[in-house]
């Protein structure tokens, strides 16, 4: 009985955030979907040839504007480097991709609080920054031949066909007239359904982990693990550590933003937070499709590199909002709640739920069955789906 009681315990906090979260998952898909529709991958292509820092910011804007599955996001920065891009522009783009993305800012501000969307936004840049430096110092040309050599063998990892497909609407006319259409109608359709399909696995498997955490671990074991009671050693260690417990943890994308409330409530630092949440670019499903698409020395170099930004990014957060005094002192992340309630987040789950009810007919209506079942393909499977268009049935 007791066994049972946990689980049902754990279940609870991982529906009780769920239903948290749920409107704002699907308005911030929604509106991913919407900029997504209106951006066309030669384009992006087109600008990302260089790493001067201009081509990197447009390369960080362009990313924050695709896919938020970390998974697409990294084969999409494969394809981006293989049709020409700058390894360290598709790098840049595959970081804002996970990182800069709307339904992530959302979810933060809604658990967490808006001090963490705001850093979130700050320390992506920043982290780009240092990235960019330590590939100006470090990537030796012999590594980056390599990658392009792996690169170009075309292995497919994981979301490939997903990356691939260009949803974008190519009809002219004003920002509304193209959104207004049959065709852009569609096109949000399309984008918004599938990538809730790509990150579905990971939002499901983080809030079971956070529930989990959140029941069975006693917060006297975070309060240990992550040195409370000694503040300064606590800010060094937490960015140190936070990318660590995400790797462990299997679960990227915005996932692991529900584990990250629970780790604030434990006593992690702000800095901490941000860190862990960078990480989802280095679990380790994610380091074994960087060795299959760019080589082992590759690999490891985007592995070190990105850990060293993600902790310098952890720090940088950690003193600019500790000078500013925006480091929040109450640790009241959103894990629990009491029941379901008719108060606003009731309202605006129905409200969004109908949303998507509509723009999941408009795709079932218009072959999206078929485009899910191509989202795993190979990454030079998806030829017919590169150049946009839409049913407009």
């Amino acid at each position: 009985m007791r066994a049972i009681h946990a689980l049902a315990h754990a279940l609870a906090l991982a529906g009780s955030m769920t239903w948290e979260v749920l409107w704002a998952l699907i308005l911030g898909f929604a509106l991913s979907a919407i900029v997504q529709a209106l951006v066309r991958r030669q384009t992006i292509t087109r600008l990302l040839g260089d790493d001067r820092p201009k081509t990197l910011a447009i390369a960080a804007g362009l990313g924050a504007a695709s896919s938020s599955c970390s998974y697409a996001a990294v084969a999409l920065a494969r394809s981006l480097f293989r049709k020409g891009a700058s390894f360290t522009a598709a790098m840049a783009f595959e970081i804002a991709s996970t990182n800069l993305v709307i339904e992530l800012g959302i979810i933060l501000a809604l658990l967490l609080g808006w001090q963490f969307t705001l850093a979130e936004f700050v320390g992506g840049p920043l982290m780009i920054v240092f990235l960019a430096v330590l590939f100006r110092l470090f990537l030796r040309q012999r590594v980056l031949d390599e990658a392009r050599r792996q690169a170009d063998k075309g292995l497919a990892g994981s979301m490939e066909g997903h990356a691939a497909m260009d949803m974008s609407i190519a009809a002219g006319g004003t920002f509304w007239q193209r959104l207004r259409s049959a065709e852009g109608f569609t096109a949000v359709s399309h984008i918004f359904v599938m990538e809730w399909a790509a990150v579905l696995r990971d939002i499901v498997g983080g809030l079971l982990i956070a529930g989990a955490i959140g029941a069975w671990v006693p917060d006297r074991f975070w309060r240990h693990f992550f040195l409370t009671g000694h503040p300064l050693a606590a800010k060094f260690w937490g960015p140190i550590v936070g990318p660590l417990v995400s790797v462990m943890s299997f679960v990227c994308s915005i996932g692991n933003v529900p584990l990250a409330a629970v780790l604030w409530n434990g006593g992690i630092s702000f800095g901490g937070v941000i860190s862990f949440i960078f990480a989802d670019l280095i679990i380790l499903p994610i380091l074994v499709i960087y060795r299959r698409y760019y080589g082992t020395r590759a690999a490891l170099f985007i592995a070190g590199t990105f850990s060293a930004t993600m902790v310098a990014a952890g720090y940088a957060v950690e003193v600019l909002f500790g000078l500013l005094h925006l480091v929040p002192h109450d640790r009241t992340a959103k894990v629990i709640e009491a029941s379901i309630q008719w108060n606003y987040t009731t309202w605006l789950n129905l409200a969004f739920l109908l949303l998507a009810g509509v723009l999941a007919v408009r795709f079932l209506r218009t072959g999206g069955r078929r485009m899910l079942a191509m989202m795993g393909g190979g990454p030079d499977d998806m030829s017919g789906h590169a150049a946009g268009g839409h049913p407009t049935a």
